[in-house]
């Protein structure tokens, strides 16, 4: 894949570091300035907590002045963003060399969509008793939103788990987890007792790209693109943040009216054709008990809700649950996740896929936020896709452990 647009040469990331309501304001006015055109990574989800800023290589001298004026501390996280994404596009290429040579799909590398498509359909050639393709719709560019379903059962309404990944383009660790999370499932039926009891009584179905069209356009154009690919009537900018445009509490807080914002929540609810198709086989099934969906980068399991500080009818047993998720997820390489709400950890969000499902009568309504904490960000080295993968698999069994257990 050709990503010669797309330069991030001496970019790089800075780690600032805020600790009153002064500095975040001074934070928010810093990131916020047009001129510098900043990308916030990841914001400050509390006093004491770093936020990551992509800094352009011709902001540099401005950012550092304006920090260093104003008292603000920071660090470098990432000194070239273009070394990172070009090492990570080598090791990309080698993989395709070697996959074609072995005709064997390696799930310790990044795939592109079609490569990711392909498997699936290789998962239900081995495994046609329990695996199956379900198209749920396509994308706006036309892409099918190509889901997995794992069954023991007859009957299309079975209790069921749906797992979602890649909503948000660039966070490419997420569909890596899910394709890796789909092999599992299908290689440990009838020799782990646990994802074994779960399929007898439920279905499972893992959506590994939820945004096909963001996702292709980082592998084709800009590695860091966020968004869908949909038009915009009236402005030159692209796209619509998929993860802002649930209908729950749609275009509240932390979401933005301004086509050109990283989280922009589009013209109505389920204006995306991409979020529509996964909504309404949710509402048409009707029988949806779980909903994970999987994002990048921070280290944290979270539930309801985003929109609002007020807690959710079942907060005290979601927390419960996602404090016994990273504590099984700890156990293989003693990776540290935080638990909360979205609005308590992580920032205020309306319009989000897990507020929605749990709006939508769906309880057990979990997000996961992978690896890392930050010295990588969106560009995680593919070495950590199998351990990132195999930590989150004993989290993913925990929550489906106990929604199996208390429906």
């Amino acid at each position: 894949c050709d990503r010669t647009i797309f330069s991030v040469n001496r970019h790089q990331v800075f780690r600032i570091n805020v600790r009153n309501g002064d500095e975040i304001s001074k934070l928010n006015r810093l990131v916020n300035s047009d001129n510098l055109k900043l990308n916030l990574w990841k914001s400050s989800p509390a006093l004491g907590h770093p936020a990551d800023v992509l800094v352009p290589s011709v902001s540099l001298q401005e950012v550092k002045s304006f920090l260093e004026d104003h008292g603000l501390e920071y660090s470098v996280a990432v000194e070239d963003l273009q070394t990172v994404l070009d090492t990570e596009e080598q090791q990309m290429q080698h993989n395709v060399h070697q996959e074609l040579s072995s005709n064997c799909f390696n799930y310790g590398a990044y795939h592109t969509l079609e490569a990711i498509h392909k498997e699936m359909d290789n998962i239900v050639k081995y495994y046609p008793r329990l695996a199956s393709t379900v198209t749920i719709g396509h994308s706006f560019e036309n892409r099918s939103m190509y889901v997995l379903k794992f069954s023991t059962g007859k009957g299309r309404w079975r209790p069921a788990i749906w797992l979602n990944a890649g909503i948000h383009a660039r966070e490419w660790i997420s569909p890596a987890t899910a394709i890796w999370t789909a092999r599992k499932i299908a290689c440990d039926y009838g020799k782990d007792s646990v994802i074994t009891s779960i399929l007898k009584k439920m279905d499972i179905f893992v959506l590994p790209v939820a945004n096909p069209d963001g996702y292709v356009y980082t592998h084709t154009h800009n590695r860091l693109w966020r968004k869908t690919r949909s038009v915009n009537p009236g402005s030159t900018c692209i796209g619509t943040d998929p993860n802002r445009n649930w209908n729950s509490s749609f275009g509240g807080v932390g979401s933005v009216a301004d086509p050109c914002s990283e989280v922009y929540h589009g013209p109505h609810p389920h204006s995306e054709v991409e979020v529509k198709s996964v909504a309404d086989f949710i509402k048409k099934h009707g029988n949806f008990k779980c909903f994970i969906d999987l994002h990048s980068y921070s280290q944290m399991v979270l539930y309801p809700y985003g929109y609002t500080a007020t807690r959710a009818q079942d907060a005290d047993e979601l927390d419960m649950v996602a404090k016994n998720t990273a504590r099984a997820l700890a156990t293989l390489s003693g990776t540290q996740y935080r638990v909360g709400s979205i609005f308590s950890v992580i920032y205020a969000s309306s319009g989000s896929t897990i507020d929605w499902a749990y709006d939508n009568g769906i309880k057990y309504a979990f997000s996961f936020e992978l690896r890392d904490t930050g010295d990588y960000g969106f560009a995680l080295p593919a070495s950590q896709i199998i351990p990132t993968a195999q930590e989150t698999w004993l989290g993913l069994k925990t929550i489906m452990e106990h929604v199996r257990d208390n429906i």
